[in-house]
């Protein structure tokens, strides 16, 4: 179930990107556990151009894949490490 605007429209857009060279599944449930995946992709077709077009979305999709869209900005992981704060990245632009 998508409780967030943003969670069906990632949905939405992974699945118009991908079902041209697969089978996309949306809100698949998950038989060994009582979670749902928000994308199942499994590759039926492949056209290069299409893939190509695609970058590394594309390149994901080679395989049967899982994918969760998140609403949030990816953090650098070095960046995470070495800031005091949540918001010490903003304080930084303001000096």
């Amino acid at each position: 179930m998508t409780r967030f605007i943003h969670d069906r429209f990632a949905k939405d857009y992974l699945a118009e990107m991908l079902s041209p060279i697969g089978t996309v599944n949306i809100g698949r449930d998950v038989t060994s556990e009582v979670r749902e995946i928000d994308v199942y992709f499994t590759p039926t077709t492949v056209t290069s151009a299409y893939v190509e077009t695609l970058g590394i979305l594309g390149k994901m999709a080679n395989a049967t894949a899982i994918f969760e869209p998140f609403r949030n900005p990816v953090i650098p992981i070095l960046e995470s490490m070495t800031t005091d704060s949540k918001y010490s990245t903003f304080d930084r632009n303001e000096n």
